[in-house]
């Protein structure tokens, strides 16, 4: 019967398995928890094959328990109550030890109703998921169990773990790997062990007269190398990066994150953060900023990809080396908190709307000052609400451009 790599290969022990050297190292937590015999409930957190399945077989081979391997895709509650009908039977003697794959495909009441059964300390719940736990997780089953995360395994220690599958799918076979084959796939997959077992796995069985050669791996791994998903965390990490770098102005790292989007093929996203960030960090530092970026961003739209690329990224570097100032998006907040609080009042009688018949009768606009009928185009009066008169809300940045104007204002409102 066929058996594929990935399971010819697949670690028996915790040394055995690659990276994850935070959790699993000599020091590592959740190796010391599985050393201990007993295991808690808890959420293994990362990316698809990096080692979450095969360190729950190992748990459940070291502490002499059933595994039951459950996807919430296709699995429901009645499948964890059967699971718990076997328990104190011959079929799982020291109790269940539940692998429940992608749980974040529970919904609530069914993630609720995990709770009678691992509150019993019958049922030990591993869940897993490729989504932030503390988004998709009944808060319940978090304040029950421990969070893990697992990393996307690093370049080194994937090209160890490709090299090894190479040498198992040859076996005896006189089959060639060209040089720089193993260092390209673990450099292609993203840190997924999986994919690139299955690219091993493909190129054994693909290879030619030449044996496996760079071309061909190129073939194989194409793209594979991109973890993204527009409903997902990487998503977010992604746009969330762009914009710390922008406002970090480190503008390697802000074409490296608008790289990623693009190479996605998700140029709307791009583009509206690159949207918000010219006025949320670069902002009065630099105001024409906004203008030039929305004139990057239509050049774009109209040119589509790839030659979006270029605008696009000249709106990055445009941003990540200009002066910023989130001055504005403070001051914006700092008044909505207010308003939020039902801090507002009644608007000044004197700049409430008074052009209609009988405004005068209530009192509207009778003691209005036309700033534009006054030097430099500014007189003294109150605009905001009695309750909240002294309110304030900006701060000029400290930026050319925002002290020019502060400079400017002082001398007009200080008469001098």
């Amino acid at each position: 019967m066929y058996q594929p790599l990935a399971d010819k290969i697949r670690p028996k022990t915790l040394d055995d398995v690659v990276g994850q050297q935070h959790l699993l190292g000599k020091t590592g937590l959740l190796r010391r928890v599985i050393e201990s015999g007993t295991i808690p409930n808890m959420i293994f957190y990362g990316p698809s094959g990096v080692g979450k399945t095969t360190v729950a077989s190992i748990i459940a081979k070291q502490t002499e328990r059933k595994l039951y391997h459950l996807n919430a895709t296709t699995a429901g509650i009645a499948d964890i109550k059967a699971i718990i009908d076997e328990l104190d039977t011959f079929l799982a003697p020291n109790g269940a030890l539940v692998y429940l794959d992608e749980i974040q495909y529970f919904n609530k009441k069914q993630q609720q109703s995990l709770l009678e059964f691992i509150e019993t300390g019958k049922m030990t719940l591993i869940a897993s998921t490729t989504e932030n736990p503390y988004f998709y997780v009944y808060n319940a089953i978090l304040s029950r169990s421990t969070v893990f995360e697992f990393k996307p395994i690093e370049t080194g220690d994937m090209q160890r773990a490709v090299e090894r599958a190479f040498s198992l799918a040859i076996g005896d076979k006189s089959t060639p790997v060209e040089d720089g084959v193993a260092t390209y796939i673990a450099q292609a997959v993203g840190g997924d062990v999986r994919k690139a077992l299955g690219a091993v796995e493909l190129l054994v069985l693909g290879a030619g007269a030449d044996g496996v050669t760079l071309a061909d791996a190129k073939q194989a791994a194409q793209r594979s190398n991109m973890r993204y998903d527009r409903d997902g965390d990487s998503h977010y990490d992604i746009l969330s990066a762009l914009q710390k770098s922008v406002r970090g102005s480190d503008p390697d790292a802000a074409l490296h994150y608008l790289a990623r989007l693009l190479e996605a093929g998700d140029m709307i996203s791009a583009a509206r953060r690159m949207l918000v960030i010219a006025s949320e960090d670069i902002g009065l530092a630099y105001p024409q900023c906004a203008a030039i970026v929305k004139a990057c961003v239509d050049s774009a739209f109209q040119l589509g990809l790839p030659e979006a690329r270029i605008p696009l990224a000249e709106a990055v570097l445009l941003m990540a080396t200009a002066p910023k100032s989130n001055s504005a998006a403070a001051a914006i907040d700092a008044a909505m908190a207010d308003v939020r609080a039902g801090k507002t009042g009644d608007i000044p009688a004197h700049i409430k709307d008074a052009h209609y018949g009988g405004a005068q009768k209530l009192g509207r606009g009778l003691t209005y000052q036309y700033p534009h009928a006054f030097p430099n185009h500014w007189v003294k009066q109150q605009y905001l609400p009695d309750e909240i008169k002294h309110a304030h809300y900006y701060d000029y940045g400290p930026n050319k451009t925002e002290q020019a104007a502060k400079a400017y204002w002082e001398r007009v409102k200080n008469g001098k």
